[in-house]
């Protein structure tokens, strides 16, 4: 029955979900059997270029194996026979093994395992007082894993037809040698070998032995009547069987799946692994599942197939009359090819999976690539946080990514894109096909991706082209962040963000970019032309404040005298703030208040806001200062009397602030301010207090009392007038102002008038005020015809102020004799002993003799006379500490 097999040019692919391998011609029919149709192929093994072929007929035939690469990469194979030799047991050769160690080939035919000469296929006569056959086998596997330290020896598990053993064997050169035997409860039919774990097929079940130790595990149940078990040794001691179910399933040494099973087909006949793929062959297909995520990834019609091996990383198949070698597309292409079906999540599956078959540095650059791809396929797909994973864990340099979006990148930026392109992109406008709202969704997500990595390792070297196109983005997005970006740290590149910013009417952010390149000038000049309206950017309403705040924190101060011209004449009363809020810090210079103050002459309201700054506020103790606000003042109030109607609650405010200052401040000039009022009679009050400065309360009284018979403020004068003197001056201009009412000159003088007015205010004054004066003079003064009962609070007042202070006066004077007696009392008992005086003791100033007992003591306890003392108190100096006691003898 001819082969039907679908050559490799074809692919033979039933289904394909990614193209892993190709399967290749190794040895055609007609190279091995010629025209002998009954000849079949039962056995093959492969030695480097070595192919080995058992065929029914007893025959081993050897063939060179050649491999050649076209120009394009494909892989083909060419065979050469070398030699075929008859073993003339009339029977097939059932397996083969090389040992090339050893230069022999293990081959069972007929249910005997013996040794074959590699070269010459010459059947190895046993060794003297040894044995080079072994009869009665069903199967054997070669340990690839040996525990026997001597390289010139191979070892061998066999099963044999007649008894439930595996035997472990020892083949040398020219004998075998039994060193093992382990029993089962089952015949055995399947076996792998790896170090000291046997895995093997009962009739029933799997299990895993230790034949050094004899322990066992059972794995699970298989029916091997149904199926041919398969047994296959994948890695160190670790095992790929056939499984129930259609499924093959991984057991390691210990009887555990670390990986889960893939899902073949019911009627598997063969199995290899060639990582990260699992190799499976059934009657009419090829399958190749990953191991990765055991998905379906490759399906090749291969019928009549009966061997699938694999032999040092080559897997071989071999139909009954012919040979192939099924080769690995190389995984980059493998990969490549995933992606451009945009499979993006089973290339890196592969990709990660492959990382323990390439070296580090290569994986790490194969690795970072396909990330990056990966992101590029998800960005075109919208998939934005999936792209961004990718790029962040590919490394990607960033500009990849802003290269797809024109004009974004700096004309001076100097990024070329990768070659070979990640992407297949021409750039966002090719992407989007047209559909404006898939680009705006881009351009969202490269704000959002610019925000997050430009403050991070990933733009290292390319600042200047991140800041820049967030720039533009931000510009044309009519984004927030836009200032965000400009007020702080950046590297936009001036000469491209002015004609972009300039192109979406962005002239507040532009004057922002100017000041952090520090070209201030240019940025006031452009924020007043949008302050006067030239230019339209609604970005800030309150630009004109914000150009004022810039002023007042200016370090230039040429800039500052330039520029707060046009601030005071758009509103004084704001442009001043360039003056009075500028911060004093030791970073920007001073600016010297006489040359503001000169600067404001021809801005008269704004220097009356500078001066009230800097005298009220600021509290500056200059005369200048004082006297010029006083003025300022002063003009705005006469400035308000001279129009023919006068705005009243304007002047009561002028008024109210002149007058506040002429109280408050010691350091304006009186006299110059009294000749600007003279001939000014609305501001009789104002003229008052500045007499009161001058001390002539008597002059400032008069004005008070006769011309503006303003009682209240009469009085209130005197308690101004006296607030930081003390109360004998308080008293004193008290007095005066009673005076004033009482004095009948000054009232005939004034106008004759109003003299009862002049009396109640008096009566009014001493009744308020009564405990301010003194009530035997306050008596002295008044007319005999006032009545007690009108002063009768003011005496109330004036008595109880005097008893009070009389008590007070007795309350002291007790306090002080108490005190000084206690003080006698400690100096007598410091003492502790008295002092004598007699007839016969002499003053030791006069040197006369004591008649009286009354002495003082002078210090170190010398009685002296007190005439004596006082007389040299009186004629001394400095006055000498006394203490006097009393002492009687």
């Amino acid at each position: 029955m001819p082969v039907h097999f679908i050559s490799s040019s074809v692919d033979a692919l039933a289904e394909m979900s990614v193209k892993a391998f190709e399967l290749v011609p190794a040895v055609e029919r007609d190279l091995l059997m010629g025209d002998k149709a009954r000849i079949n192929i039962e056995c093959i093994e492969c030695c480097g270029k070595h192919l080995y072929v058992g065929t029914n007929d007893c025959f081993i035939h050897h063939f060179l194996l050649d491999e050649v690469t076209s120009s394009k990469g494909r892989r083909s194979y060419s065979a050469q026979k070398l030699l075929h030799k008859y073993l003339g047991l009339k029977k097939p050769v059932a397996e083969l093994r090389a040992a090339s160690a050893l230069e022999r080939l293990i081959v069972l035919c007929d249910g005997i395992v013996f040794l074959v000469d590699m070269v010459t296929l010459e059947t190895v006569p046993s060794a003297a007082g040894g044995g080079a056959k072994i009869r009665g086998v069903t199967a054997f596997c070669i340990n690839e894993n040996p525990v026997n330290g001597d390289p010139f020896c191979v070892e061998m598990g066999v099963l044999s037809s007649k008894r439930r053993t595996v035997q472990i064997y020892m083949v040398y050169e020219d004998r075998v040698q039994l060193v093992k035997e382990v029993t089962t409860l089952e015949q055995p039919c399947a076996v792998s070998l790896d170090g000291y774990f046997l895995c093997v097929a009962l009739a029933t079940q799997y299990m895993i032995l230790n034949y050094n130790t004899g322990t066992s595990q059972d794995l699970f149940p298989y029916n091997s009547e149904e199926r041919r078990p398969i047994v296959k040794r994948i890695g160190r001691e670790e095992f790929l069987l056939a499984a129930p179910g259609g499924l093959g399933m991984f057991a390691n040494a210990e009887g555990v799946s670390q990986r889960a099973p893939v899902n073949w087909s019911e009627s598997v006949i063969g199995a290899a692994v060639c990582f990260p793929y699992v190799v499976a062959l059934d009657e009419s297909f090829i399958t190749i599942h990953s191991m990765l995520d055991q998905q379906l990834k490759q399906t090749l019609s291969f019928r009549d197939g009966h061997i699938l091996q694999d032999f040092e990383g080559k897997v071989i198949l071999a139909s009954t009359k012919a040979v192939y070698v099924l080769v690995p597309l190389p995984l980059e292409r493998q990969i490549q090819d995933l992606l451009a079906s945009h499979r993006v999540e089973e290339a890196l599956i592969l990709t990660e999976g492959a990382q323990q078959n390439i070296p580090k540095d290569k994986f790490q650059i194969l690795h970072r690539r396909i990330l990056q791809q990966a992101g590029f396929i998800q960005f075109g797909q919208l998939q934005f946080l999936e792209a961004k994973e990718h790029f962040r864990k590919g490394q990607l340099d960033v500009r990849e990514l802003i290269s797809l979006y024109p004009l974004l990148l700096p004309a001076t930026s100097s990024f070329t894109r990768c070659h070979p392109p990640l992407h297949e992109f021409a750039d966002l406008n090719h992407l989007a096909q047209g559909d404006q709202e898939k680009v705006l969704r881009c351009k969202k997500f490269l704000i959002t991706y610019l925000g997050e990595v430009r403050s991070t390792e990933v733009v290292n070297g390319c600042r200047e082209d991140v800041d820049t196109a967030l720039l533009k983005l931000y510009a044309e997005q009519d984004h927030d962040s836009l200032l965000d970006l400009l007020a702080s740290d950046n590297a936009c590149v001036l000469a491209d963000s002015v004609p972009w910013l300039e192109k979406y009417h962005k002239y507040f952010a532009l004057g922002l970019l100017y000041h952090y390149n520090g070209q201030d000038s240019a940025a006031l000049q452009l924020w007043i032309r949008v302050a006067d309206g030239d230019l339209q950017d609604s970005t800030r309403s309150d630009l004109y404040e914000y150009i004022v705040d810039f002023l007042h924190s200016c370090s230039n101060l040429d800039l500052v005298w330039k520029y707060a011209d046009w601030a005071l004449r758009k509103d004084p009363t704001i442009g001043v703030r360039i003056f009075t809020k500028r911060p004093t810090t030791k970073d920007l210079p001073e600016l010297n208040p006489d040359n503001v103050i000169t600067y404001l002459g021809k801005h008269s309201q704004a220097l009356l806001l500078y001066l009230e700054h800097m005298v009220l506020e600021k509290k500056t103790q200059k005369e200048r200062f004082h006297t010029n606000l006083a003025v300022l003042y002063l003009e705005r109030v006469l400035s308000l009397l001279s129009k023919s109607a006068p705005d009243e609650e304007k002047l009561t405010r002028a008024r109210e602030r002149l007058q506040a200052l002429l109280r408050e401040s010691n350091l304006y000039r009186v006299q110059f301010l009294l000749g600007k009022m003279e001939n000014c009679e609305q501001l009789l009050l104002e003229r008052a207090t500045l007499h009161g400065k001058l001390e002539e309360h008597d002059k400032a009284l008069h004005i008070l009392v006769h011309q503006l018979k303003d009682f209240p403020s009469a009085e209130a004068f005197c308690i101004w007038a006296s607030s930081s003197r003390d109360s004998a001056y308080q008293q004193q201009l008290f007095h005066l102002l009673l005076e004033v009412y009482l004095d009948r000159n000054q009232t005939a003088a004034a106008g004759g008038g109003g003299s009862g007015d002049l009396e109640m205010a008096a009566v009014d004054l001493l009744n308020r005020h009564g405990e301010v004066f003194d009530a035997v003079r306050v008596l002295r003064m008044l007319p005999e015809s006032w009545s007690l009962q009108l002063l009768r609070p003011f005496l109330g007042r004036a008595i109880r102020a005097n008893m009070h202070a009389c008590r007070t006066s007795q309350i002291a004077l007790g306090l002080a004799h108490s005190e000084n007696l206690q003080l006698l009392h400690d100096r007598l008992k410091e003492r502790k002993k008295p002092i004598f005086v007699s007839e016969k003791k002499g003053c030791h100033l006069c040197h006369n003799t004591f008649s009286e007992p009354d002495v003082v003591c002078l210090p170190g306890g010398v009685p002296v006379h007190t005439h004596c003392v006082a007389q040299r108190v009186r004629d001394s100096p400095t006055k000498r500490q006394l203490t006097n006691s009393s002492n009687h003898t």
